[in-house]
């Protein structure tokens, strides 16, 4: 069987300059990871990437690759042949019967010449091709603007020939942004923010934080299944599970009542800030958006970022609820992230919580606390899962 061809549309990585070449071949590198144990070879033309792929891989592998890979703004099965007119109308006929065009209805051809040394115009080559698809399919009839179906072809080195183009997530490829830490804590929101940010290039490992038995088990599932949905996104990801029992109980019976919410917060940062130096992260990324809970007013947001000398990055701030939700359901994880196991922080949460902190008075009651070396305890005995970026968990052995 002969090998598939998929073209792959870049976007925001044409405008990069004398960078261009580091984010391409990081983007190439991000899909043959994907493609793997499949064969493949790529080759460049601007704008485009052309993959190779062994006919082994299925079609389900190639587009998960290419769906989940940001830097693609859009991919097509295509193939390819000669810059001959007629090997091109040849090759339409066979390509038009193989994916079946609908006998009744409209179509329109789009072909773009970037190789200008080929004899036919743009124009001329769409309504060449016209006609090719007119005698095969007589009902058929021309709209250019609103089409049953569309034939593509591009002429560069090859005429490249295609019959649809999906969208991919489009952004910037995954590792070109440097690393961060995702504290992933099982709810609607901080999938979405991975994701946000996985989508300007940024790599992450994730952070969860288990108080067993105070949450069960099953949370601890939850969370795994969404690092894994997450997962492809992020080229693949390490979810660090930090028991946290013995620390949260150490801070509920050891400050005000009413703290405890942004005393657990304080302490997450600090144990998520030994794991990302330790794990060479740059930065640490929450699902915080603005006024959302009593623990996301900008007074609570500025003692989470006192706590810490890294950066915060909080790329949800300024969304809603509801759009929050649009992007969960898009990346499919909002069905496990409204199951009925709560984290942590959601079951040792204050009837009254502190709501405008004063940063000095807060890190005074913090320091009393003498909580530290509680807190390097949980990193020391963090458990790892690894999922590679097709979404599965690596078993180890």
């Amino acid at each position: 069987m002969e090998n598939k061809i998929y073209l792959v549309r870049l976007g925001e990585i044409s405008l990069k300059g004398l960078n261009r070449p580091f984010f391409e071949k990081i983007l190439k590198n991000n899909i043959k990871l994907k493609l793997r144990p499949f064969h493949n070879r790529v080759t460049k033309q601007k704008g485009r990437l052309y993959f190779e792929i062994d006919s082994n891989c299925s079609d389900e592998q190639c587009e998960l690759a290419f769906s989940t890979t940001f830097g693609v703004v859009g991919y097509a099965k295509c193939v390819k042949c000669k810059k001959d007119p007629q090997i091109i109308k040849e090759t339409v006929r066979s390509l038009i019967k193989e994916y079946k065009f609908t006998d009744e209805g409209t179509f329109k051809v789009q072909a773009k010449r970037s190789d200008k040394s080929f004899e036919l115009s743009s124009y001329d080559l769409s309504c060449e091709i016209a006609k090719v698809i007119h005698e095969e399919y007589p009902k058929l009839t021309v709209n250019l603007k609103n089409p049953d179906n569309t034939l593509y072809i591009e002429i560069r080195n090859k005429a490249y020939i295609y019959t649809s183009e999906k969208k991919g997530p489009n952004g910037l490829p995954v590792s070109t942004a440097g690393k961060g830490m995702l504290l992933l804590s099982g709810g609607i929101d901080s999938p979405v923010a991975g994701y946000k940010m996985a989508s300007r290039g940024l790599k992450m490992e994730c952070i969860y934080f288990h108080a067993y038995p105070y949450t069960s088990d099953m949370a601890l599932e939850k969370v795994k299944i969404l690092a894994s949905k997450i997962a492809p996104f992020l080229q693949g990801t390490r979810l660090h599970v930090v028991p946290f029992t013995e620390q949260q109980l150490w801070i509920k019976s050891h400050c005000n009542e009413e703290e405890t919410t942004l005393m657990f917060r304080a302490c997450m940062m600090k144990v998520a800030t030994m794991l990302a130096k330790k794990n060479n992260g740059s930065c640490l990324v929450t699902g915080e958006a603005l006024s959302q809970v009593a623990s996301q007013t900008l007074d609570s947001m500025a003692f989470t970022d006192s706590t810490t000398d890294m950066l915060i990055i909080r790329p949800l701030v300024g969304m809603n609820k509801e759009e929050i939700m649009i992007t969960a359901n898009n990346i499919d994880t909002y069905e496990t992230s409204i199951l009925p196991y709560e984290d942590c922080c959601v079951i040792f949460s204050p009837k009254h919580p502190l709501t405008r902190p004063i940063i000095e008075v807060q890190t005074q009651h913090y320091n009393e606390m003498n909580i530290d070396g509680l807190l390097e305890k949980a990193v020391e005995e963090a458990v790892i899962y690894d999922f590679y970026s097709s979404g599965k968990e690596c078993i180890k052995n």
